[in-house]
């Protein structure tokens, strides 16, 4: 497997694959080493590596690397590892599509090639294609953003995210490149901060214009005319324009209808689950209490509510397709209407 390197993963070519540490940013840029599939698991579930696309990406190459160090290895301890890798986050179904590729289960078990060549090439070609993904939804996605617009997005969606230009943050980069002069702001994004330790941390590297506020902020800037349009990411599509994304999404889709703000999920197609019929189908990953009792990071740990206190935290919320102006996906923009149509179908 070729070398290659991304804001957010960077292999050398032999056997080191290293991670961006997500939970150190926007301050510290520390890279941490993959040894194993275990270790990979256990970036995946402290969100030291996340994004959708990412997490997709990583495990691949995390199997892959783990059957080229092991020597001999029989299919089922392959395909356990792969089992493994699959279980380390619910809801964002990258993880599941890209593993089932290396896993070649569209193929009969016979036909089935687990070695280090074939297993290199499939992951070469997931990361390739998400790449290139990223380009498309960028340039498609930008064409709907008007000189002097002012744009929200909420959680983080860039080049940290996933390999190449980002998904929703990727339009904003696109459209920012093309000489579009555009304002971005940036949702906190709690309990996690991922909008503003992460994009922000990405915006100021692009020196793309930006206002970060706290999540309860969009609907005054709503009101007062200062919001244009609003892109966000997707974990997982189902097939009528359902969607989830990181917690809070709903509530700023709701915001948006309610004011008239055009509102975009943007997402490739790995995203897209056509086994879910809708979102009520899309399983929502539950975190620890200690996110939502206080903060943690590269800033420190700070508790401000009782230990004791009982909480709710689901990582994500779905997003019904009657709020859903748009999906930005690889393939092309869908509309409201055409989700409702089933459109997604036609590329089953």
């Amino acid at each position: 497997m070729n070398k290659f390197e991304y804001l957010s993963i960077r292999y050398d070519g032999d056997d080191k694959l290293e991670v961006l540490d997500q939970r150190k940013l926007p301050d510290v840029e520390e890279w941490m080493l993959s040894n194993s599939p275990s270790d990979m698991v256990s970036y995946i579930k402290q969100l030291s590596v996340r994004g959708a696309p990412l997490i997709g990406v990583a495990a691949s190459v995390a199997l892959y690397l783990h059957v080229k160090k092991g020597g001999e290895m029989t299919r089922e301890h392959i395909i356990e590892t792969s089992q493994q890798l699959r279980q380390a986050r619910p809801t964002a179904v990258n993880l599941m599509n890209n593993l089932d590729e290396m896993m070649q289960l569209s193929l009969p078990e016979a036909e089935r090639d687990y070695s280090v060549k074939r297993l290199a090439s499939i992951a070469e070609s997931i990361i390739q294609r998400e790449v290139d993904m990223c380009l498309k939804m960028s340039q498609l996605g930008a064409q709907l953003i008007n000189d002097g617009d002012n744009i929200l997005t909420h959680c983080n969606t860039g080049a940290i995210a996933t390999p190449g230009m980002g998904t929703a943050l990727g339009i904003i980069r696109e459209a920012h490149r093309q000489g579009k002069r555009i304002h971005v702001y940036v949702d906190e994004t709690r309990p996690l901060l991922q909008g503003g330790r992460l994009t922000t941390y990405e915006l100021a590297r692009e020196k793309i214009p930006y206002t970060l506020i706290c999540d309860n902020m969009a609907a005054t800037l709503m009101a007062a005319g200062k919001i244009q349009r609003v892109f966000v990411g997707a974990d997982r599509i189902a097939r009528n324009g359902d969607f989830a994304n990181k917690i809070g999404t709903y509530s700023v889709a709701v915001i948006a209808k309610y004011h008239n703000v055009p509102f975009h999920g943007v997402a490739p197609w790995t995203t897209v689950d056509l086994s879910c019929l809708s979102g009520k189908d899309i399983p929502i990953e539950e975190r620890a209490a200690a996110e939502v009792q206080g903060a943690s990071g590269a800033f420190g740990n700070v508790r401000w509510a009782p230990a004791a206190s009982q909480t709710f935290n689901p990582a994500f919320d779905v997003t019904p397709v009657d709020l859903v102006t748009s999906h930005i996906l690889d393939t092309g923009i869908y509309t409201q209407e055409q989700l409702k149509d089933n459109v997604l179908m036609n590329f089953s």
